[in-house]
């Protein structure tokens, strides 16, 4: 569940035979050369060159002289050459020849360096989220209350919590549910489950002999093997007195504490902070996105997915989709009314292509994408293909 902070180093090495072997396609409206500003991402700079952005890494890989493309800063000249008929992308600093990219040749802070992607898009998706399993969120303790019986608490305020087993000066995470992730049908699928208060509640009978109301649920709409519990973290507390209810103060917040909040321990989760685009061999059946950051009606450029498939299922930070919307089923008039189609006057749609997803965060069985190219918004359910599949 818990995973390591990716070494660029290793990651290059891994990447190197893999990368070579693809067959890259130079757009024919490529520039002889184009000069990095600030902003710029390596999937930008790759897409004026390449007729598929997420291949960049075969065409910095084949170029030996460019050591690390995620050294990359403001003010480079990139340019496309070919060597023995293959492309290369050479870089241009300072007015000087290709150079080889090392610290010891030019000593810069990283964080001037342009990123693959836009991180800072997704920087709370993978410093703050986190997918727990059922045994690890079973009897977490919660928020029961906040100072005064606000609704919520902010920093320097106090706030309650019940079932936890701490010492005074303990610092924990404060986290909120935000999905559960629910296989269910037949055959199983991964559907995700808003959490609601009192969602086994639908109405309320009344009985005679007790004098009060029975609440019944004739749709109990509770998960039903739950797979994954989405928790995003919206503070920090410090335990001021130790108890059976505990007397937390806030010391730190990204949004308000809620009654209902959920108490996790302090925990260096590692992530990956640079991506190398790739493709799986063979992607997936029934891979497709569950969730489009809230927004049902889509979502666009650089905005965040989750997927119904992880590390269990071989996906990597990194790996790129295509993803396609189920065609419509409409009604054929035409085909009904001439006689030509009687038994059957429905007919279904054509998939169609809605844009590129690559992975940035992996769990178990989730993970989460950003959407980095396309024509239409992405939808939920989409469908998700190889990258080359664009039709």
């Amino acid at each position: 569940m818990i995973r390591k902070l990716m070494h660029l180093t290793f990651a290059a090495i891994m990447l190197a035979g893999v990368a070579l072997a693809q067959e890259v396609a130079v757009r024919s409206d490529h520039p002889d050369e184009y000069v990095v500003v600030k902003g710029d991402t390596l999937w930008d700079i790759s897409g004026k060159f390449l007729d598929k952005p997420w291949q960049w890494p075969a065409i910095w890989q084949a170029n030996p002289q460019i050591e690390n493309p995620h050294l990359i800063y403001p003010g480079d000249v990139v340019s496309l050459v070919y060597i023995d008929g293959v492309p290369q992308l050479r870089l241009n600093r300072n007015g000087a020849n290709t150079v080889k990219m090392s610290p010891s040749i030019r000593v810069m802070d990283r964080d001037d360096a342009i990123n693959a992607i836009p991180f800072e898009s997704i920087a709370p998706f993978v410093r703050d989220l986190r997918v727990l399993s059922p045994s690890e969120f079973e009897g977490l303790p919660y928020v029961v209350a906040n100072q005064e019986e606000r609704r919520t608490a902010t920093y320097t305020d106090t706030t309650y919590v019940r079932g936890l087993d701490a010492e005074v000066g303990q610092e924990f995470i404060v986290a909120r549910l935000m999905n559960i992730y629910d296989l269910i049908g037949n055959p199983p699928e991964l559907r995700r489950v808003l959490p609601q208060r009192g969602w086994r509640v639908v109405s309320n009978v009344w009985d005679r002999e007790q004098h009060h109301y029975n609440q019944v649920s004739p749709w109990d709409r509770r998960p039903k093997n739950p797979m994954g519990y989405e928790m995003f973290e919206v503070s920090r507390v410090r335990v001021a007195k130790a108890g059976e209810i505990s007397v937390m103060d806030v010391i730190r917040d990204r949004t308000e504490v809620r009654p209902g909040d959920f108490i996790l321990p302090v925990s260096d989760m590692g992530y990956a902070s640079v991506f190398h685009p790739s493709a799986m061999d063979e992607v997936p059946e029934g891979l497709k996105v569950l969730a489009t950051s809230g927004q049902r009606s889509g979502v666009g450029l650089y905005q965040i997915v989750s997927i119904n498939g992880g590390t269990n299922q071989g996906i990597q930070e990194g790996n790129v989709f295509s993803a396609f919307r189920t065609g419509q089923k409409v009604a054929d008039r035409v085909g009904f009314r001439e006689g030509s189609f009687s038994t059957d006057a429905r007919v279904r749609l054509p998939e169609t292509y809605d844009g590129l997803i690559m992975v940035f965060r992996t769990f178990d069985d989730i993970s989460y994408g950003m959407v980095l190219g396309g024509s239409r918004v992405v939808l939920e359910f989409d469908i998700l293909r190889h990258p080359d599949e664009r039709m």
